[in-house]
């Protein structure tokens, strides 16, 4: 069979291909829309188990509405890197709460509803460099001496997280099962494109 022969042969609707040098595919494009909504889960996860209290992370009696604080536990046990003074002064404090919860409330509801993804992957990025910032998986040893059990001194799914989220946004995947196309089409959208 020639290659003419190939490039005219009919297409049922069932067997449609991708345009040659398509930069997504359908497949593609799909496989990111789940990606967007699985990595959305786990910031809105995140938020919701610490404000009410879930018991999975969070026990009840250390919920947010129960006056518990979400960066407290996990910032004081701070005992690696640079910087872990800088992080056990700001564990607990009324602005770290609120700047990681409504970070972590926005950038999965970004997520879920497809709109908003490059503030969401500035914002989530953020978020996960000061994650990463605060276990500082270059360091072997803790302040102790006693192992860090860091086990990739560079690559940790802080930075996994943040990659994630700068792929979704720069491949449009709110548009696929999400909002991203309506929310692109608003006009204070379009004039502030940097909201898309």
């Amino acid at each position: 069979m020639s290659a003419a022969s190939v490039h005219h042969t009919p297409v049922s609707h069932l067997e449609r291909v991708e345009a040659p040098g398509a930069m997504l595919t359908r497949t593609a494009a799909k496989g990111l829309a789940v990606l967007r909504y699985a990595t959305g889960f786990v910031f809105l996860w995140a938020f919701l188990d610490k404000t009410f209290g879930l018991g999975y992370s969070t026990p009840s009696a250390k919920a947010w509405i129960n006056g518990g604080s979400p960066t407290k536990g996990f910032l004081k046990s701070i005992d690696v890197g640079p910087f872990q003074s800088q992080f056990h002064a700001m564990a607990g404090t009324w602005w770290a709460n609120w700047l990681f919860m409504l970070g972590m409330a926005g950038v999965g509801l970004a997520l879920v509803a497809g709109i908003g993804l490059r503030v969401a992957a500035v914002s989530g990025s953020l978020i996960m460099a000061m994650m990463w910032l605060a276990e500082f998986p270059i360091a072997q040893h803790t302040s102790t001496g006693a192992p860090s059990g860091s086990t990739n001194p560079l690559t940790d799914y802080h930075l996994i997280y943040a990659v994630v989220l700068i792929v979704l946004a720069a491949a449009y995947a709110g548009h696929t099962w999400g909002l991203g196309r309506r929310w692109a089409k608003l006009p204070f959208v379009q004039r502030n494109r940097w909201l898309i």
